[in-house]
């Protein structure tokens, strides 16, 4: 599979992420799936980190930011294809808890290494259909 991100909402994602760190920063992955599976971002929205008990290392949505993205997404024609968050000082690849939390097979989980305040790598990965283990996926970062 393969993720098709523009260059600025990418930008903003690695942005999003210097500026939550020492936390984790979270968001969604808007657009479109086409036929063949392949996922195009049309915008990459952050949420609100909600976990209080251990920012620096987990992630929650609130239901109702969540609720209310989803809503505004299907009004512009876009639908929920994906998940982005940073690992603060840790590589760019899903932890166990990751894999425990992952809900949905079939959608982009993006993942950004910050170190010391600056983005590093980015990878994507999906789900598999029997939730045991993420698939790493390409990125196509492009113009625009």
């Amino acid at each position: 599979m393969a993720l098709r991100i523009s260059r600025d909402q990418l930008n903003r994602i690695l942005r999003h992420g210097e500026a939550a760190y020492p936390h984790e920063c979270c968001g969604l992955l808007l657009g479109q799936t086409d036929a063949g599976g392949e996922r195009d971002i049309r915008e990459a929205r952050p949420m609100r980190n909600a976990n209080t008990a251990s920012p620096q290392n987990r992630f929650d949505f609130d239901p109702q930011e969540h609720l209310l993205a989803q809503r505004e997404a299907r009004e512009n024609g876009l639908s929920i294809v994906g998940f982005y968050h940073s690992h603060p000082d840790h590589p760019a690849l899903p932890s166990q808890y990751d894999l425990d939390h992952a809900s949905w097979p079939g959608y982009s989980y993006l993942i950004v290494s910050i170190n010391a305040g600056r983005a590093g790598d980015v990878n994507s990965f999906e789900l598999a259909d029997d939730r045991s283990r993420f698939h790493q996926e390409s990125i196509a970062a492009v113009a625009g």
